[in-house]
């Protein structure tokens, strides 16, 4: 199942530029996962399999693009964190592809399409806190440990001073 790929082709005047579509989309993967807000890129199954096997990050997940004569069209899929505002998010996105994409392939982007197709309750900050946890509850079993050790050690001392006096 060969994919045909469209090309944009930008003629000068003796040189011929070809631009694929799946470098426009991954010029607005980028420019849109580097907004604030943006949790992740929302991709379709297939694409987090190829991830997965390949193990590269694709930057295209959750693009779609489709290319006219001298323009183009940019569908975004995104996954927003929780507490985002989303109608600001999406709007900084619409803004940060637009300008990629014009300034990068010279093309006329006519729309930018922004799908959320869904909330991260996981933050980073959530992600980090347990190992935190983790440490200090292993300073403190480490910090009780200790004391069970001086409090043995002070207990066979006070056994042996005991024996000592009884032979006495």
């Amino acid at each position: 199942m060969e994919e045909k790929k469209e090309e944009i082709k930008k003629e000068t005047q003796e040189n011929n530029i070809q631009i694929s579509d799946d470098v426009v989309a991954v010029v607005a993967g980028i420019a849109a996962s580097e907004v604030p807000g943006v949790a992740e890129m929302a991709g379709g199954f297939a694409g987090g399999i190829s991830e997965v096997l390949s193990g590269k990050k694709n930057m295209s997940k959750g693009i779609k693009v489709e290319i006219l004569e001298k323009s183009t069209k940019i569908d975004v899929n995104i996954i927003v964190e929780y507490g985002a505002r989303i109608p600001e998010v999406a709007f900084e996105i619409q803004k940060r592809v637009k300008k990629s994409v014009e300034n990068m392939t010279g093309l006329n982007v006519e729309e930018v399409n922004v799908h959320v197709q869904g909330v991260s309750t996981v933050s980073n900050k959530k992600k980090e806190e347990p190992k935190e946890v983790n440490k200090e509850e292993k300073k403190e079993t480490k910090k009780e440990e200790v004391k069970k050790e001086e409090t043995k050690k002070a207990d066979a001392k006070k056994t042996a001073a005991k024996k000592a006096t009884k032979k006495k």
